[in-house]
């Protein structure tokens, strides 16, 4: 593990999952549970059952009718889609709190969530049946930033100024300032949650798909997202923005430039709902 790693860990606000999330993950870790456990686990928390079934009644999944019950909504779903949809409310809950004049959290999650929304168009272009998981990658891939800006916030200031004197990449200023980027720095994190590495790979590696390894596709289409997500931030030309995609990204994906520059319209639409489903607390703008 490396110097700069620990430097940050130790220095930023220490972050960890809800205990009704790690319930539910302890039990779909077990080999021997089924649909009827899950529910039970979610069943038996108030907050997290509401929010499931709030989820999963919304227009976020347009289900011709409604679901009024946990082992419904479980048997409908299936586990991974509810690990997914439960971890994604729970890491921002857990970062809750931190302070606007560290980062403008709104700001911060309502581009997380749109880069969110694009990843999981882009892999419903892509027929991946794992969306959900797309949708999750999307949302926690900056996460790195939310720990450097608390650990280090002077000198993620002077790397965001490097980046723009240099025109180049905010990692590769990071990691000449910090000794490490911020996808790194999520990735870590993921790792110490213990999440899949279908998760923490597109995290470390969106903004380099040409290293990514056993989940390659991910990665992809998660690296496509992210440009497309701080073009909107931005208020960035998207066709111009695309020029920044990886030649892997586009070779792994077969997608085109044209149908990725589509995918924001289609996405901001639903940008408000789902930060009131997983961010009760956050107001979009």
């Amino acid at each position: 593990m490396s110097t700069a790693w620990e430097n940050i860990s130790q220095h930023a606000r220490p972050v960890s999952l809800p205990d009704a999330y790690l319930r539910l993950k302890t039990v779909l870790d077990d080999p021997k549970s089924n649909l009827a456990d899950v529910a039970d686990v979610v069943g038996n928390d108030p907050a997290m059952a509401a929010r499931l079934l709030r989820i999963v009644n919304s227009a976020y999944f347009g289900l011709a009718t409604e679901v009024d019950t946990v082992s419904r909504a479980v048997a409908l779903l299936g586990t991974q889609d509810v690990h997914d949809l439960m971890l994604a409310a729970s890491v921002t809950q857990s970062f809750q709190g931190l302070s606007d004049q560290v980062v403008d959290m709104p700001r911060f999650w309502l581009k997380s969530v749109l880069c969110a929304i694009c990843a999981r168009e882009l892999a419903t272009l892509c027929n991946v049946l794992d969306s959900e998981r797309l949708f999750v990658g999307g949302l926690l891939r900056d996460i790195g930033h939310l720990l450097i800006y608390q650990a280090e916030p002077h000198k993620a200031q002077r790397a965001i100024e490097l980046a723009q004197l240099q025109n180049a990449p905010l990692y590769k200023a990071e990691r000449a300032v910090l000794g490490i980027d911020y996808a790194r720095v999520g990735a870590e994190l993921m790792r110490q949650w213990q999440l899949p590495q279908s998760l923490w790979e597109p995290t470390e590696f969106h903004i380099e798909p040409e290293s990514s390894g056993d989940f390659a596709l991910f990665t992809a289409l998660v690296h496509i997202a992210a440009v497309l997500a701080d073009a909107a931030d931005r208020d960035q030309d998207i066709d111009s923005a695309l020029e920044a995609v990886s030649g892997t990204a586009w070779e792994l994906t077969g997608l085109s430039p044209a149908e990725c520059a589509a995918v924001p319209h289609k996405a901001h639409p639903q940008v408000t709902g789902v930060m009131q489903l997983i961010l009760p607390h956050a107001q979009a703008a």
